[in-house]
């Protein structure tokens, strides 16, 4: 029997939001299966599921769904951040889009990140090409990637002052590189 996850089955979600999903999908039902912890919420809208991980969580549940029968999603196809302004909290997330190349099927994961702690566990030794990812997020977003091999900037200068992907980021920026 499939478990519920409680948070997308409540009334509050379902009669609200319709990205609320009572059933969660096949891949979501597996990872709660074997761990109860590694799903915090499961939301369904536009016929993609996006599967909120525990930053504590998320190394062990992209080599579960990297290995498992049926899931095996061997491409990490983009992993980027995301800031929701330093009003909201928790202010920053980290998205994992997987997909399966011998099974056809997408899966995004998200880890949620205070503001006071923008903290990830690395996944490069999952998917090797997370470490250009990860420098990415960190170098335009300030995530720190735990345990990452390389974790230095990729696109900005390296004196560069702050993250210019930040929604409280001026949108001059800061001297010397202000365009006035």
């Amino acid at each position: 029997m499939e478990q519920q996850n409680p948070q997308a089955s409540s009334p509050e979600n379902n009669s609200n939001s319709p990205e609320a999903c009572t059933t969660p999908s096949p891949i979501a039902a597996a990872l709660q299966r074997e761990s109860s912890a590694w799903v915090a919420e499961v939301i369904e809208a536009l016929d993609e599921t996006t599967i909120v991980v525990p930053r504590e969580h998320i190394v062990e549940v992209c080599a579960f769904v990297k290995t498992a029968p049926g899931m095996e999603f061997n491409f990490l196809s983009d992993l980027c951040g995301f800031d929701r302004g330093p009003e909201e909290e928790p202010r920053f997330e980290v998205n994992y889009h997987l997909f399966s190349t011998t099974q056809r099927h997408r899966v995004r994961l998200k880890v949620l990140l205070n503001e006071d702690d923008p903290l990830v566990p690395s996944v490069t030794s999952i998917w090797r090409t997370a470490n250009w990812h990860e420098r990415e997020t960190y170098d335009l977003f300030g995530v720190v990637f735990d345990d990452h091999p390389d974790l230095r900037r990729i696109l900005l200068p390296d004196d560069w002052q702050g993250h210019a992907l930040r929604k409280d980021f001026p949108l001059r920026g800061y001297e010397p590189y202000s365009l006035e």
